[in-house]
């Protein structure tokens, strides 16, 4: 039965561990490609999550069904794994072997929501191609193009209103997601990260800001240290002075000129 927990099949998840010869072998020994743990964690959903492409692709040639539910709960999709973890290629492998984009998680989370609400550029890129709807909320009701907005990743709104984040329609959301923009561009990027650490972990910590480009984009990231070693973060991206800009401009001509630029 293919959907029961693995018991005398451990090589597959071993091989996951290992290469994708390994994973050939144990599947060509008879190992299911829809095999689960104790825990019910998929061998699909963990070489997503774990940015195994190659590994992914072979399970999904022999038989793997990309949009089962992994985990205790079934709670948890190979694609919304990939995509929280920016992992592009993996994304695009399980689009093309069916996944579908817009099915919610556990608690109501899309594989956008993860990749958006994350700044995955290239993520959010492969999953509007791949289909994913720009118009869905998430579970809080929350619009992607906000999302983005607040995010700080020009890239990943650019690609929101090229795919029709922007339409007709929804004037009200890019007047609401040029607001949050605005309103970040305005704060000490830094001060509010290390708040935002503070607050769970308390004052008094001990933290490193680091800058770097990713994907093209310049993101910050304030990291909590203890003894000396990074333990938690958070970051955002830098782009919001430029998003604003961009949704202004987006404003002033309307969504059916931008949207006609944007294609």
């Amino acid at each position: 039965m293919t959907n029961e927990p693995i018991r005398d099949e451990p090589s597959l998840f071993d091989a996951l561990y290992e290469d994708e010869n390994a994973v050939v072998r144990a599947l060509r020994a008879g190992a299911s490609a829809e095999s689960s743990d104790e825990e019910g964690t998929t061998a699909l959903y963990l070489a997503s999550v774990q940015d195994r492409p190659e590994a992914v692709r072979l399970l999904l040639a022999a038989g793997a069904d990309p949009d089962r539910a992994s985990g205790p709960e079934a709670g948890d999709l190979p694609l919304c794994g990939a995509a929280c973890g920016g992992h592009t290629e993996v994304v695009d492998a399980l689009l093309s072997a069916g996944a579908r984009p817009d099915l919610r998680e556990q608690f109501g989370f899309t594989a956008l929501r993860w990749a958006v609400g994350l700044g995955h550029a290239p993520t959010v890129e492969a999953l509007l191609a791949g289909g994913a709807d720009p118009l869905l909320p998430g579970p809080q009701g929350e619009a992607m193009l906000v999302l983005g907005a607040r995010r700080g990743s020009v890239r990943t709104v650019k690609a929101l209103l090229a795919h029709g984040a922007g339409a007709e329609g929804q004037e009200a959301v890019v007047v609401l997601a040029s607001a949050e923009a605005r309103r970040i561009a305005a704060l000490d990027a830094e001060r509010e990260l290390r708040q935002r650490l503070e607050e769970g972990y308390g004052s008094g910590i001990e933290t490193v800001t680091r800058r770097e480009r990713r994907d093209g984009e310049e993101t910050i990231a304030v990291e909590l240290l203890r003894d000396g070693v990074p333990t938690a973060g958070v970051d955002q991206h830098t782009g919001h002075g430029e998003i604003a800009a961009l949704l202004e401009g987006w404003e002033a001509r309307g969504p059916s000129e931008e949207a006609r630029g944007a294609a």
